[in-house]
């Protein structure tokens, strides 16, 4: 999967919207104020979050092309793991671990951000 492939993917998940605070690279995609995807589109990498004891099997299960979140400090760790995109993540995977980290950011939010962040567009406007 080539990263403006994931970079799409991504922003079509309802509430969506991207931003690089960080500079060019990477770009943030986010649920409500949560990053649930930072695409490397120069190194081909996706960092995604992760539920810790799901993060760990899928290092386990795919230790050449998955790792413990790049530039990530020790605390959250656990929390993220970076993907290369080299094909060695069957794509199946690879959308279901993009699943697995929109609904772990989207489920961190109170039900009100939540509700908030569903109404967003990937503009930045939101809807009534």
């Amino acid at each position: 999967m080539t990263t403006q492939a994931l970079l799409d993917l991504c922003m079509a998940k309802p509430g969506a919207w991207a931003d690089c605070p960080f500079g060019p690279e990477p770009i943030c995609v986010r649920i409500g104020k949560r990053i649930f995807a930072e695409i490397f589109p120069g190194r081909s990498w996706v960092t995604l979050k992760c539920e810790p004891v799901y993060g760990l099997a899928m290092r386990a299960r795919y230790p050449q092309a998955v790792r413990r979140g790049y530039h990530c400090p020790v605390p959250q760790h656990p929390y993220n793991n970076t993907v290369t995109l080299d094909g060695s993540v069957p794509e199946d995977t690879l959308l279901e671990m993009i699943d697995h980290s929109y609904r772990y950011a989207l489920g961190s939010l109170t039900r009100a951000q939540r509700e908030e962040a569903l109404r967003r567009r990937p503009d930045g406007s939101t809807t009534q």
